[in-house]
């Protein structure tokens, strides 16, 4: 038996690769929102000197009908394309690319007439190439192409041009055979969320701190009121610590002290008691109907309420004495408590989801995570994800979002950025991050530009957050109120999702427990707080101007465009963000010393921010209405930590200027 024997049907001479965006070979989905464009790169080249066509396919996961699309060439084999997904759920995508004879002769036809050359032959050649497309096309594309042909076979002055007509182009495109076609050889695949899972702005608080007076454990209606000062600030998302009842035995005691107190709360990851387990609501707080009510009140006023998701156990929950094999089980006799050598976490079991029992263990997970559905949440934020099995969040992930598209997780997994990253391919939408302990300008530039420059950006959602109920960082504790400041613009303005725990933020909370510890003095994981909301240094209406520039400003509401610009010292860090039109510019500068001003030469790049090194443009400071007129692409800045240690400018052209008047746009 010959070689060609084995060959099934005519191999194609298109090659297509280094198709862009791909995760892993295409194991894993990109991400978007709705709206969001989907721009898809590839490479296509064949033997020889003919034109290559090529086109975007894409669909939704539900519909057996390809889009197909037109890819431009960018030049040396490379081609770019884009759709723009308008619904949730899963978006197919791949590439093809064939042949385009029509194209190859028209390149060839106009070479010769540029040249003087005879093209009676040529002209003849492509009348056929015409008449075959029209016998294929409808009605009244066959007609254009018909009379189209006539016109090349009869020759004349006007043969040559009228080939190269770019409507006969375009019909061309519609209708002619694409010889050699190849599709690329796998589906690639985007995740569509819905808005919120880009652009967002969390709060943390306690519930049990909630209580308008010091000394009483806060209930969900206590929570429910604070929830109009959190909308105030300008919020979307209201984050809750577990809600359920706390277990008694092992509880740990204040600052984290592992005998309690008679009066010590515990702490609200210990869940389960006689009381109930993760469907139950603490009875100090309320019920399930006090938690419903809560949910529809921030509905009301413009909140998502997002639950903890912790899948760990007190030795009280239910599930030990009903479930004991969903457990790991000591020679001793007793459960494995939590532990991370040489701690110890005694008031928490883990979950053995890799035993026997592991199928349903994972069916009443998904069950706990329906029941919250349920009730009205939309938004769950998973806690330590990264020290369960990933096959479980896979299959947990895919088998919400096919039941309900628009459920977010954010994971709480600070840990090795390749199990960060790979938790995020699986489907979380957003990710914690390690924003905290970034502060010099060297190591934030480096780290956004992995996060918004590399492919880390396709599957990777950052969620910034200086300060945690677990981190409370060494610039936090000792660069003071500045630190804070400087903190809350990064992140708010970095990051197109952020988030703060309050009110210990707002007010500086600072003390650690010990030096050295990222543990606050008197964490709220522990005990009831009472704060005071109203004192006169709090950061409140700062916080509310931020979040009120990030929605004004569409700039902010994505991280893709992210750029850093020189300046010549490295106490100062500064970064802008543009839409994709160049309609919105907003530039931030920082102070990143907390103790000292600092002063020094921005640099902009005024050809990538669409201004003119002719014009002067305006510079219009968004937290103090400062207006600053600046020229060329070095400009002077100097921020003094005491007073405002950022500045958050929206970048305003010249667009006119009548007598002494000049207008900015």
């Amino acid at each position: 038996m010959t070689h060609a024997a084995h060959i099934a049907a005519r191999p194609s001479r298109v090659v297509i690769g280094r198709v862009r965006p791909e995760i892993d070979g295409g194991r894993f989905p990109i991400k978007r929102t709705v709206g969001e464009p989907v721009t898809v790169e590839a490479e296509a080249f064949a033997d020889g000197h003919d034109v290559l066509g090529a086109a975007l396919l894409y669909r939704r996961d539900e519909d057996a009908a390809w889009t197909a699309l037109p890819m431009a060439p960018l030049g040396n084999d490379r081609w770019e394309g884009s759709f723009v997904p308008r619904a949730l759920g899963r978006y197919a995508y791949t590439v093809q690319a064939w042949i385009d004879r029509f194209g190859t002769w028209t390149r060839d036809l106009s070479r010769r007439i540029a040249a003087g050359q005879d093209i009676a032959t040529d002209l003849a050649i492509g009348a056929g190439l015409v008449e075959t497309a029209a016998d294929r096309a409808g009605p009244e594309d066959a007609a254009r192409l018909r009379s189209a042909a006539a016109r090349l076979r009869g020759g004349g002055p006007d043969a040559g041009a009228a080939a190269l007509d770019a409507d006969l182009a375009a019909a061309m495109a519609r209708c002619a055979e694409r010889d050699d076609l190849v599709t690329y050889d796998r589906e690639l695949w985007v995740l569509v969320d819905r808005e919120r899972a880009r652009f967002s702005a969390w709060y943390e608080l306690f519930p049990r701190s909630c209580a308008s007076e010091p000394g009483r454990h806060g209930t969900l209606a206590d929570c429910a009121a604070r929830l109009d000062y959190v909308a105030g600030m300008g919020f979307d998302v209201v984050y809750l610590p577990p809600i359920h009842p706390i277990g008694r035995t092992n509880r740990k005691g204040r600052n984290n002290a592992p005998v309690a107190e008679a009066d010590a709360p515990g702490s609200p990851w210990a869940i389960g008691a006689a009381e109930g387990g993760h469907d139950a609501v603490h009875p100090q707080l309320g019920t399930l109907e006090d938690f419903r009510r809560l949910v529809a009140r921030a509905r009301e006023l413009g909140l998502e309420v997002a639950l903890d998701l912790a899948f760990q156990c007190s030795p009280d929950h239910p599930y030990v004495a009903a479930h004991p094999e969903w457990f790991r089980w000591r020679p001793d006799g007793r459960v494995q408590y939590a532990e991370n050598p040489p701690k110890r976490y005694e008031d928490i079991f883990p979950l053995h989801f890799e035993g026997d029992a592991w199928q349903s263990l994972w069916e009443e997970l998904r069950r706990v995570v329906l029941f919250w559905i349920g009730q009205g949440v939309r938004i769950f934020r998973v806690d330590n994800p990264h020290t369960k099995p990933f096959r479980f969040w896979e299959w947990l992930l895919a088998q919400i979002r096919a039941e309900h598209p628009d459920v977010l997780f954010l994971s709480e997994a600070f840990t090795r950025p390749a199990v960060m990253y790979h938790l995020a391919k699986l489907g979380f939408a957003q990710s914690y991050t390690y924003f905290a302990w970034r502060n010099t300008k060297d190591e934030l530039e480096r780290y956004f530009t992995e996060l918004t420059r590399t492919e880390v950006a396709e599957f990777f959602r950052p969620n910034l957050w200086p300060n945690t109920p677990d981190i409370l960082t060494e610039y936090l504790q000792t660069g003071g109120r500045p630190a804070f400041i400087a903190r809350l613009v990064l992140a708010a303005t970095l990051g197109a999702s952020y988030g703060i725990y309050g009110p210990a933020f707002e007010l500086c909370e600072a003390r650690p427990r010990e030096p050295g510890s990222e543990e606050y003095l008197h964490s709220e994981k522990y005990e009831i707080r009472h704060w005071e909301l109203d004192r006169p240094d709090s950061l409140r209406h700062l916080i509310a101007r931020l979040n009120r520039i990030r929605r004004e400003h569409p700039a902010l509401q994505a991280d893709r465009s992210l750029a850093f610009h020189p300046v010549d010292t490295e106490a100062l860090i500064a970064y802008s963000k543009r839409t994709e039109d160049g309609a919105n510019i907003v530039l931030v500068v920082v102070n990143l010393d907390p103790h000292h001003r600092q002063a020094g030469w921005v640099t902009l790049p005024l050809e990538g921010l669409g201004l003119s090194p002719h014009e002067p443009y305006q510079v219009h400071d968004l937290l103090t209405g400062t207006r600053y007129l600046w020229s060329g692409a070095r400009n002077y800045v100097e921020l003094d930590p005491h007073g405002l240690p950022a500045h958050v400018f929206v970048v305003r052209r010249r667009i006119r200027r009548e007598q002494d008047f000049e207008y900015y746009l």
